[in-house]
């Protein structure tokens, strides 16, 4: 059950994430606003560190290199979000991600990508997103 309440508190957040930089974005700038959007990030990770860290940075040096892109994903996702919405308005981008990030998802465990347990995406799955793309569609029909 937690973890269906952290995944609505994150698709809630994501949005209101995308708007909130959007419109300071409007007024800033995008490239500044990532910054500023970043460096809070950072000063908050490092309280979160300080106050409920329980790792170990020295096993780094056992993680693979990859997982290291997380960092540089998260301004091309900060950046694309904000772009998207402005262009495309806020439910119609945010979902065009929600359908990017179930299909880039389904192909991970499809695939057992990245160390990830393989799970069979058949028929159904694609059933889904083929839905969730019409719904879309249907969404953003001016008739």
């Amino acid at each position: 059950m937690m973890g269906v309440i952290f995944s609505i508190i994150a698709g809630i957040a994501m949005s209101l994430q995308g708007v909130f930089n959007t419109r300071l974005g409007d007024k800033i700038g995008t490239y500044e606003t990532n910054v500023l959007v970043q460096s809070i990030a950072l000063v908050l990770s490092i309280i979160a560190l300080l106050v409920a860290g329980n790792g170990d940075f020295r096993n780094l040096k056992d993680a693979n290199k990859l997982y290291l892109l997380g960092g540089a994903l998260g301004v091309v996702i900060t950046v694309t979000v904000m772009l998207g919405i402005k262009s495309l308005g806020t439910t119609c981008s945010i979902s065009i991600i929600l359908v990017a990030q179930l299909t880039a998802a389904a192909l991970i465990d499809a695939f057992g990508l990245f160390d990830s347990t393989k799970v069979v995406f058949g028929t159904t799955k694609i059933i889904g997103v083929i839905l969730m793309i019409a719904g879309i569609l249907i969404f953003k029909c001016k008739c």
